[in-house]
């Protein structure tokens, strides 16, 4: 049985429907009153993030990106500045999140680029906001892609490696289909079937329903 009242609320944002994620224990009250969350991928609206969050007592302790793609970045210099709070993600992913041409931003017209504060190896295990979750390196959809994983509460944030039903586009610079294909049955369907999957994009979905209905992985 988990140790927390784990809970996982979602900004769908920008022009390609990047899901923002904030996850945070519910029981886990501040003196202040307010409860601490960690927010994943902040698609490009940090100052929407920061006011939704406040407006409901949500201080953000932590950043943590599963892959450098600008839709999934954008937001990151406004949520930052807003909310003093430093940026994560895997190691062989900062080179991509600083590259407009890698990260996609030179494409729509922008060059846009941003240095996380912190980088992780794979098999991390990250602590913020009361909770934790390990780092899974998960390369294909970029080689520096990854997911995080609260195993105490069968929660993973997939980014755009497993979507449901689908996976994410290999044919981006640093993509390999080959690896995104192991990094999914080798890594993710490793999980409990019944993790339930919160990907980058559309709807979230299970471990074991992604094991019977996937047809890419």
């Amino acid at each position: 049985m988990s140790k927390h009242n784990i809970q996982v609320g979602v900004l769908t944002l920008g022009m390609v429907a990047t899901n923002c994620y904030f996850v945070f224990d519910a029981d886990k009250i501040d003196e202040n009153g307010k409860k601490h969350v960690i927010v994943f991928d902040p698609a490009d609206a940090g100052k929407r993030i920061f006011d939704e969050l406040s407006k409901n007592n949500l201080v953000v302790d932590l950043i943590l990106l599963t892959h450098g793609h600008f839709d999934h970045i954008m937001g990151i210099p406004e949520l930052k500045e807003l909310s003093g709070a430093k940026v994560g993600c895997y190691e062989k992913e900062a080179a991509i999140c600083s590259d407009p041409h890698l990260n996609l931003s030179v494409s729509f017209g922008t060059n846009f680029g941003i240095k996380p504060d912190i980088t992780y190896k794979d098999g991390d295990i990250i602590e913020a906001a009361g909770l934790s979750c390990k780092l899974i390196a998960t390369p294909g959809h970029t080689s520096g892609g990854c997911c995080y994983y609260f195993e105490d509460d069968n929660v993973l944030m997939s980014g755009d490696t497993l979507f449901e039903e689908s996976v994410g586009r290999t044919d981006f610079p640093t993509s390999s289909t080959s690896e995104l294909v192991r990094s999914i049955r080798e890594k993710l369907f490793a999980l409990s079937d019944e993790t339930i999957v919160y990907p980058g994009h559309g709807d979230i979905t299970t471990i074991g329903h992604e094991k019977e209905y996937n047809p890419y992985a």
